[in-house]
């Protein structure tokens, strides 16, 4: 069994800081569990262009509002405290947060913990 604190991660390696995210990385692929689990800050007013082209990741937002809109369609979804998406096609995309949104995400395959977007907005794969 794993058990955690979201304070046992915070001030860590594992407490990932960005100019536009936050991302506290729970589990990780050192865990053994096949995923990735993330609790993720998005900065308010911020945009930010990525494309998970490796992983899939599924989001849901627990607080505050804001979009993705997917970058090939320019089709736009508003995100909302329920809000559940998944990047099961690995579309790159416009993350906006018109407030800090607080979301939980699940990658597969499980990221290693120190991964930050790359110029073209994707975490390599490490194996």
């Amino acid at each position: 069994m794993i058990v955690k604190q979201l304070s046992d991660i915070l001030g860590t390696e594992h407490d990932v800081k960005a100019e536009t995210w936050n991302s506290r990385r729970l589990l990780l692929k050192k865990d053994g569990v096949g995923f990735s689990l993330h609790d993720t800050l998005i900065k308010a007013g911020t945009e930010t262009e990525i494309w998970y082209k490796h992983h899939v990741e599924a989001v849901y937002c627990i607080e505050g509002e804001g979009e993705i809109e997917v970058v090939e369609s320019g089709v736009v979804y508003p995100i909302q405290p329920g809000t559940l998406y998944v990047l099961d096609g690995h579309e790159k995309h416009l993350l906006r947060g018109k407030s800090q949104m607080r979301m939980l995400c699940v990658f597969n395959p499980p990221c290693t913990g120190n991964e930050v977007h790359d110029a073209e907005g994707t975490y390599p794969l490490e194996v």
